[in-house]
């Protein structure tokens, strides 16, 4: 099976929304994660005659390759609207589906490989691009179209499901906000200080040398090297301890722990709390409240002043929160549990959807030289 050019089976296309006829709503952005996103640009007032029309089934990239990370920002329309995008963005369709399968070519795109070729051929001085003509001049090893096809379903199977999954993902999300926004409505708010205890204990007998960070995330791998003869000056937490930077609380950077069963120790910075009666505050219906972003901006308003804009632990007594009946906080904190949990599945499965195209092309091409 010989190489051949792809620039024999595709076509660039500048189709322009010249009659305004989709708005703002049709506008999408183009991603390094190969998909399409809603737009970061603000369109108030703009005029969108000048954007290209994405038709279903056509793709589109974005030629500047130098700024994202050695990435090419690529997209492909599956849905069944026109959108829109960037007049810089490249738009091109397939001139014929019996020849090249689009969801073959967007496999085959979505490979590693791709991007380190693509950032490879990208060429300019003050930016480096990925122009047409260098797209055009990939040569690219074609199994016959039913080939293409019968790997292709497999992925866009796996697609599907993992989108269901999503949708189920978002469901839970909504009955989240829901119930969080009837308790703002009917539920008295209290401070949340008189129910938290702040844990100031150091493994001054370095007996802890599991060192852990937090960001946005959760709790994560310190992403700074640390001397282990400084060990003695962290603080320690244990289970059901919640952990947070004072300097970037606000923007998600606390965690809760019901992961480790063991005491760990964190920077001597971060500062450890506890709720004191589980009876009358759930810490799982607490940690929901701090990460939500309406509480980051609370706190990022609350400290404006503040040297480094820290919120210290005495700063909690000014978060107030619906405290209900503990069965209400708990039935509600598994929801949140739940929507997290799955959120990590559904990443998961999206990442794995991504290793398992060039698995795809490869066996394709094995099985076309079989």
């Amino acid at each position: 099976m010989a190489l051949t050019k792809l620039g024999k089976y595709i076509e660039v296309s500048d189709l322009r929304n010249s009659d305004d006829k989709y708005g703002p709503d049709a506008v999408v952005g183009i991603s390094t994660q190969k998909k399409m996103i809603t737009t970061k640009a603000d369109l108030d007032g703009v005029k969108l005659t000048s954007y290209k029309l994405l038709p279903p089934g056509y793709f589109a990239y974005v030629p500047d390759t130098s700024r994202r990370g050695d990435k090419m920002s690529l997209c492909f329309n599956n849905t069944e609207d026109t959108l829109l995008v960037s007049s810089i963005s490249v738009v091109f369709y397939i001139t014929d589906e019996n020849e090249l399968n689009p969801d073959y070519l967007f496999m085959y795109f979505k490979r590693p490989e791709f991007d380190r070729y693509s950032r490879f051929n990208s060429w300019g001085s003050a930016r480096e691009t990925f122009d047409w003509s260098e797209m055009c001049d990939i040569e690219i090893e074609l199994p016959s179209i039913d080939i293409q096809r019968k790997f292709a379903a497999v992925y866009v199977s796996m697609l599907e499901n993992q989108k269901s999954y999503e949708r189920g993902l978002e469901d839970l999300k909504l009955a989240c906000i829901g119930s969080i926004e009837d308790l703002k409505k009917n539920t008295k708010k209290e401070s949340i200080l008189p129910y938290l205890i702040e844990r100031n204990e150091k493994n001054t007998q370095v007996k802890y040398n599991d060192l852990i960070g937090v960001g946005n995330d959760g709790f994560i791998i310190p992403r700074g090297s640390r001397d282990e003869s400084t060990f003695y000056k962290c603080n320690i937490f244990y289970p059901r301890d919640f952990v947070y930077n004072p300097s970037v609380i606000s923007k998600g950077a606390i965690a809760f722990n019901s992961h480790f069963e063991e005491p760990k120790i964190c920077t001597e910075e971060y500062i450890v709390f506890y709720v004191e009666d589980e009876d009358k505050l759930s810490p799982e219906y607490l940690f929901l409240w701090l990460k939500r972003d309406e509480t980051g901006r609370f706190m990022d308003f609350m400290n404006i002043d503040s040297v480094r804009n820290r919120v210290y632990f005495r700063d909690l007594e000014n978060i107030e929160i619906p405290i209900p009946n503990i069965d209400i906080q708990r039935s509600i904190a598994k929801i949140f549990i739940a929507y997290n949990e799955r959120k990590v599945i559904n990443e998961r499965l999206k990442a794995q959807i991504k290793d398992m195209c060039p698995i795809l092309i490869k066996g394709a091409i094995e099985e076309a030289h079989a």
